[in-house]
């Protein structure tokens, strides 16, 4: 109701607009509000969990810190489970695989409650600990803005999908003050195809997105200034990039299995959170650096005191000095991190996996780095590799290499490292696409049965509503009526198909021209000759919940020109007809080009 008000008042600038506002300069509007909503929203959320931090690290002393990080993410999971029920009814719908659908299966439209659900409940997982990236729900955020401005501003459904991606990347670029990473995020994880014409919106808002950033929040995620990359350790640039490869199928196989077993819990909700906060507790008191994002694991990598990631941890009182002890805790991080992650989610919490790959990977880089570093043959530079752990373990997880490869350039400054990048990003994406042909967000729809990386003539298929393409004109026959009335409505017809109707409205079968041509001149049995003796049954039915992909396959499969539809009570309610179909099919692909 409030967005069909909205409308309303809106509708004297929309006829303006019309009068006066080119279609491309118009969407150039768009991109620029949809960036600036998204920066906006981003901004607030990354200033409140800042500040949210900053509280709760300084109402404890140092020697209780340990486990005031060990209770905190159960507060905060127990928080979002209690929003989730009764504020937003109980449906969340957490990370980026709803949204994917939707772009793909629905026409781009996003609900409402994404405006604001993802920012709460994320704010309340994360800054209090939760240990899961900030990113999904923001990038959801901007796509729900996207999405409903062009609802609002009825911009069409194809420029309703071109600003939910709009959206999702400048999100991304909100974040990480990452411009081209939030373009190429939109477009190999979100809108999967898209014409040509739409990088240039995606572009302006994902810039508009950044700008807001830039000026509202100062900070950077990260930096490293590096001006070369060595010749002589490109061997083990490929060593790398299956290692990441490895690591990365870990990650999307263990993400799913638990996210597999909380959907079969036995348990009550509170159960759930209560023993997936308590392990999660425990995860944190081992290994400190699961608390949170975990994006200050990977600045302690970056300025070369890896040493600190023992501070407040059990291996802390092994000294500084002992290597070992470190590389423990680094390598049981590392392993545990998608853990911490998915039981942070399966708990209740919210957040997602884009975060939780790019500290898991710089853990992987970096002791990668050292344990070469430690025979003594070579001298590698180990923060190279941890922002190489980076871009490989994250474009094997989210199945987005590009994206990985301009990320990690920008919000490092690392662009000197793009062969490098290039390496292990490609090594990493073709082997793990190899053993996990879906990303972690495209897994669990496609177990579902959706097939988001469906070819483009399949995804116009899928956009057609089968409902629409329901051709109701063919004339009714009753199983009682005569061969001489059959003849007289022969006669008057345009169609050489009539579907044969009980008084009930069940589909009894069909008659067609050729079924009967040789009876028609018999007008002997004009009178005794009965509809239901002349009629056979369908050749086969399709169901007004079906795709139509699958009708235009049960046309061909029976090579016939129109096939009834009927509900699941055998209820007659039309034919649709292969003419229909690929008439329709054809005005779709005269759309998408000019869009």
């Amino acid at each position: 109701m409030a967005q069909t008000r909205l409308s309303r008042l809106l509708h004297p600038f929309l006829l303006w607009r019309l009068r006066h506002v080119s279609e491309r300069v118009y969407v150039v509007w768009l991109a620029v509000l949809v960036g600036l909503l998204a920066g906006l929203a981003a901004v607030a959320l990354k200033t409140a969990i800042h500040w949210q931090q900053n509280r709760l690290a300084a109402a404890v002393t140092e020697p209780n810190r340990v486990f005031a990080l060990s209770i905190y993410p159960v507060i905060g999971i127990a928080l979002t489970v209690l929003v989730t029920k009764y504020l937003l009814g109980g449906n969340l719908g957490r990370g980026i695989g709803p949204i994917i659908y939707s772009t793909a299966r629905e026409h781009a439209v996003v609900p409402r409650s994404k405006l604001y659900s993802q920012l709460v409940t994320a704010f309340l997982t994360v800054s209090f600990g939760g240990s899961a990236g900030t990113e999904a729900p923001i990038s959801v955020t901007g796509a729900a803005i996207g999405s409903n401005a062009a609802r609002v501003l009825r911009a069409g459904r194809r420029r309703r999908r071109l600003l939910t991606g709009c959206g999702a990347a400048a999100g991304v670029a909100a974040i990480f003050n990452a411009p081209i990473a939030g373009v190429l995020f939109a477009v190999e994880a979100i809108l999967l195809e898209l014409p040509a014409q739409y990088f240039i919106p995606l572009l302006i808002s994902s810039a508009t997105a950044t700008v807001v950033s830039k000026a509202l929040y100062a900070g950077q995620p990260f930096t490293l200034i590096t001006n070369s990359w060595v010749l002589n350790t490109v061997p083990f640039y490929a060593i790398l990039g299956p290692i990441t490869a490895g690591f990365s199928v870990y990650m999307i196989r263990t993400y799913h299995w638990f996210d597999h077993f909380v959907e079969r819990w036995p348990g009550l909700r509170w159960q759930k959170v209560l023993v997936g906060g308590a392990a999660l507790g425990l995860l944190i008191f081992l290994f400190p650096p699961l608390y949170g994002e975990g994006y200050n694991v990977v600045e302690k990598l970056l300025a070369g005191r890896s040493q600190e990631l023992t501070d407040g941890s059990l291996f802390s009182v092994y000294g500084d000095d002992n290597v070992w002890w470190l590389l423990v805790l680094v390598f049981f991080t590392m392993l545990t991190k998608v853990v911490a992650t998915s039981i942070t989610v399966g708990a209740g919490g919210n957040g997602g996996m884009f975060g939780s790959s790019l500290v898991a990977g710089a853990l992987c880089g970096f002791l990668f780095a050292r344990l070469v570093n430690l025979t003594g043959l070579v001298a590698l530079p180990e923060v190279h590799f941890v922002v190489l752990g980076m871009a490989g373990v994250l474009a094997g997880v989210v199945h987005a290499p590009l994206t990985a490869i301009f990320l990690i350039a920008e919000i490092t400054g690392g662009y000197a490292l793009f062969v490098p990048l290039m390496l292990v990003t490609s090594f990493s994406y073709l082997i793990t696409k190899h053993f996990e042909p879906y990303s972690v967000y495209t897994r669990k729809l496609t177990l579902k049965g959706v097939d988001v990386y469906a070819n483009r003539d399949r995804d116009l298929l899928s956009r057609l509503d089968l409902h629409r393409l329901i051709d109701t004109g063919f004339v009714p026959l009753r199983p009682g009526a005569t061969l001489g009335e059959l003849v007289e409505v022969f006669r008057h017809a345009h169609r050489n198909v009539f579907p044969v109707v009980g008084k009930s409205g069940v589909l009894r079968g069909i008659i067609t021209l050729d079924m009967v041509r040789d009876t028609l001149f018999d007008g002997a049995h004009y009178t005794t000759t009965k509809v239901r003796e002349l009629m056979q049954p369908a050749p086969a039915l399709i169901a007004p919940t079906d795709t139509a992909e699958h009708a235009l396959a049960l046309l061909e499969r029976t090579a016939n020109p129109a096939l009834p539809v009927c509900d699941t009570d055998g209820q007659y309610l039309g034919f649709v007809t292969r003419a229909t179909i690929l008439a329709r099919y054809r005005r779709e692909l005269i759309e998408e080009g000019q869009a």
